[in-house]
């Protein structure tokens, strides 16, 4: 497995060329559920405004073209251009490009001295902000002090335990797997012959964290949009007829 990927197997339908689910550990999982924690701003900025669906592209554009002059002095663009992402992205592959929210987060606070009392009662992640107590600009670093977490052996960071085998619908249903599930799945998916069955094993780096995240907003079927190749002129049978493939378990 080359650096900064990660290991995913598909169940392949031939006949159709569409994904019926993929097996997954802890670290895909835990990278398809950090995508609920970007700002939408992160989005747009990774997927760049051009490949948005919708209207959010032309709303990033406006405010990032919009001269200075008609922004408020306090107001920084950035806040929402290149918002601040969750820090519980901390032990998550790094499946998507580095973006300047993603690094180091600096908190300030107001420098007046001659009155923490009331000064020190505000913080802000702008350091052009203006302290609402004494109206000094917050431009003093203040220390970030995270809680002391308990020494525990099972506490591997992310979201999802590491022990177990997860199965991932086309959709991006996810949940534990089983042999049960698995045979249910292909029950219900009318598989009558394994035979038309193929297991495919593939890495998925940045670039495929880039096209599962744009997808994951534009399709149903996620899975088979990203990893199947489909010839020119070829659409998806299952999606022209409404198709969902999403199964509960």
């Amino acid at each position: 497995m080359a650096a900064n990927t990660v290991s995913l197997k598909l169940l392949v339908e031939s006949t159709s060329q569409r994904v019926l689910f993929a097996e997954a550990g802890k670290d895909f999982v835990d990278f398809l559920f950090n995508i609920l924690s970007l700002p939408v701003g992160t989005v747009i900025w990774l997927l760049k405004k051009q490949e948005m669906v919708g209207c959010l592209g032309n709303l990033y554009d406006s405010l990032e073209t919009m001269n200075d002059t008609y922004i408020q002095p306090t107001a920084n663009k950035d806040t929402l251009l290149k918002p601040i992402a969750s820090i519980n992205a901390a032990n998550v592959p790094p499946l998507l490009p580095t973006t300047e929210s993603s690094k180091s987060i600096e908190i300030y606070r107001c420098g007046n001295s001659y009155n923490r009392s009331s000064c020190g009662l505000y913080v802000s992640y702008d350091s052009k902000s203006i302290c609402p107590s004494c109206n000094n600009v917050m431009n003093q670093i203040a220390t970030v002090v995270n809680p002391k977490k308990e020494d525990s052996p099972t506490d591997e960071g992310g979201y999802v335990k590491g022990v177990i085998t997860y199965m991932i619908m086309d959709d991006l249903v996810v949940r534990p797997m089983s042999a049960i599930s698995c045979i249910t799945l292909l029950n219900r998916f009318n598989i009558k012959d394994v035979g038309v069955l193929e297991e495919k094993t593939i890495d998925v780096g940045v670039d495929e964290g880039v096209k599962l995240l744009k997808a994951s907003l534009q399709s149903k079927t996620v899975l088979t949009d990203v990893f199947i190749e489909k010839k020119v002129g070829e659409t998806d049978a299952s999606n022209s007829a409404g198709v969902v493939h999403s199964i509960e378990i």
